[in-house]
Order: C-alpha cells, then sequence, then structure tokens
C-alpha cells in the first residue's frame, strides 16, 4: 500500500484513511514541516542524531512523508494488530511498532500547531471566540484489553459497557467542534464526578448555555444555563409536556453523539486498544479529536437551535 496507488480510488482512501483526498492534501504540508523538523534532530527510534542526515533507503516501505501519513492515518482508521498492519505496509511488526510511535507524536503536533486539538486544560479555556454561547457535554467510554490485576480489574470495569474501559468527558459547541476533552480516566468513574474534577464547569460565561443527560444531574455549571431531561418521578409517570420537552432536549443533544461518532470512526479508540506504550492511550484520544475538528473545516455542521 502506498499514497499514489490508493489516492487513485476516491472511495477506498476516505475507508483507509478517515479522509478525503482533498483533506489529505490540506493536512499534509503540516505533518510534513513538523516530520522534517524532527528528522533533522532524531531518527526513527527516538535518539538524537549525530552527522547523517535521514534518508529513506533504497527499498523502504515507506519512501516518502506523505506514504508516512497515510501509514499512521490507516492505523488510526483501522486500529488492527501490528502484526497485520505491518503486513498491509510490506514491513516487520518490529518495525511497524517503531514508525506508530514515532509518527503519531508527529501527527499530534501538527494538529497542535494548527488549532484543531481540544484544550485539556479547564484553566486555559476561553470561550471569547464563540459566538454562539451553546455547548453540549457527554462522556464516552473505551473498551481496553482486561487488566491482570485484580484491584485495576475493580477500577477499570465498567457498569455500562459490562467490560473494562477508560473513559473521555467531551464538550462540544453547536457546530460539533471538541472545544475541551477531559483527562483519560478509569471506566468505572461516574460521568459527572469526572466533569467535576475536570473543573471546566466555573468557565462558562453569563448568558451560555450547557445541554447534558441525566448522567451529570447536579454538576455544577457557573453562569451557564443547564438543558437536560426531565427525570421520570418515583411513583408517576411524565406529563405529555414534560415528554415533548424531553423530545426537543433529544434533538439538541444528539448533536454530543454525532461529534462522538465523528471521533469514533478512527477504530484504535472503538475497539480494544492493544497498544501499551506510554500515555498512548490519552494522546490517541486527543489526536482522534484533534482530526474530527479538522476533517469539520470541509464537512460544516450547521447551528442547531437550543429550546
Amino acid at each position: 500500500m502506498n499514497c499514489s496507488n490508493l489516492s487513485e480510488n476516491p472511495k477506498k482512501f476516505p475507508a483507509m484513511t478517515g479522509y478525503a483526498v482533498k483533506e489529505f492534501e490540506n493536512l499534509f504540508p503540516h505533518f510534513k514541516r513538523m516530520s522534517e523538523e524532527e528528522l533533522r534532530t532524531k531518527t526513527l527510534t527516538g535518539k538524537p542524531r549525530m552527522q547523517r542526515q535521514h534518508v529513506a533507503y533504497k527499498n523502504s516501505p515507506l519512501p516518502s512523508i506523505e506514504d508516512n501519513l497515510l501509514f499512521i492515518l490507516v492505523y488510526l482508521k483501522t486500529g488492527t494488530t501490528q502484526e497485520t498492519f505491518a503486513t498491509l505496509f510490506g514491513m516487520h511488526q518490529p518495525d511497524a511498532n517503531k514508525r506508530i510511535h514515532f509518527l503519531h507524536p508527529i501527527l499530534n503536533r501538527a494538529l497542535k500547531e494548527i488549532g484543531e486539538l481540544p484544550v485539556r486544560d479547564a484553566a486555559l479555556l476561553n470561550f471569547d471566540d464563540e459566538k454562539k454561547k451553546n455547548f453540549l457535554q457527554d462522556g464516552t467510554e473505551r473498551p481496553i484489553v482486561r487488566p491482570k490485576n485484580k484491584e485495576e480489574q475493580k477500577l477499570f470495569h465498567s457498569g455500562k459497557k459490562k467490560g473494562h474501559a477508560v473513559k473521555n468527558i467531551l464538550l462540544i459547541n453547536v457546530l460539533c467542534r471538541i472545544v475541551f476533552l477531559s483527562g483519560t480516566c478509569e471506566g468505572k468513574k461516574h460521568d459527572k464526578k469526572a466533569a467535576d474534577e475536570a473543573g471546566y464547569g466555573e468557565k462558562f460565561p453569563k448568558g451560555s448555555r450547557l445541554g447534558q443527560d441525566t448522567g451529570f444531574q447536579g454538576f455544577d455549571g457557573g453562569d451557564a444555563e443547564i438543558i437536560q431531561p426531565v427525570k421520570k418521578p418515583k411513583g408517576r409517570n411524565l406529563t405529555e409536556e414534560e415528554k415533548a420537552g424531553n423530545k426537543k432536549v433529544s434533538g439538541i443533544r444528539i448533536r454530543i453523539e454525532h461529534a462522538i461518532s465523528g471521533v469514533k470512526r478512527y477504530r484504535i479508540i472503538k475497539d480494544k486498544i492493544r497498544n501499551w506504550g506510554k500515555g498512548f492511550r490519552d494522546m490517541v484520544m486527543e489526536t482522534c479529536c484533534g482530526l474530527h475538528n479538522f476533517r469539520l473545516r470541509f464537512r460544516p455542521w450547521t447551528e442547531v437551535v437550543f429550546v
């Protein structure tokens, strides 16, 4: 597999990378700049480069920077085992592993350079650039391999998915752009507790509105008006007015589900993560959120009217 052959098929290219050819071409200059900067000072194994400059060897499976970008995007999109992935690109598994851990941070920095990564620190959140002060939040879980340690098994066990998982809280605007991503935590943690620990509740400006589900019941949104479905009271049914109101709220809240599905088109975070690199679970979620935000430049969403 290489970039020149795959780009000739406009149907297979998005299926393998998550991007259309035009979107890939617009991301490439930023990735290229970051790659060249990294290769000037480091080798593919991450060691400091001495005197010899980087030159792709004659029979390299990834002879160009375009092929390197294709390589890391296909890895994130397919989420397959490294042995299978290495075979796809005509290399051995150790070489594929080395390339993944070298290229993934470069892609992450390229997305950061063009301002597509979500904010990770609540102290850095600034909503001044948001024309419409309307936001939506929700938690999402990602399955992981069952830990061997019994204490970790209890910690990461998700009552929702009936398996072991890690969790993140996403905050989006009305155009489905992810503006904040919480740290990766254990799947057992409740959505509200994870949101409280992220510490962004007090950042919402006056006049803003925050849509959420009942899993965030009691969340302190500061100056934001909380919009969420009415919970069914114990011992009685919802009234017709309450049902109609819940339907309107659901029509707005579906936006956060669309955003999450846009991120999870990359199967590396939809399927079980088998990469054990330190910090990989957290960074890969951040990278896929950035890829989703970059895609919105070419596939923009219309605004939604809050009730």
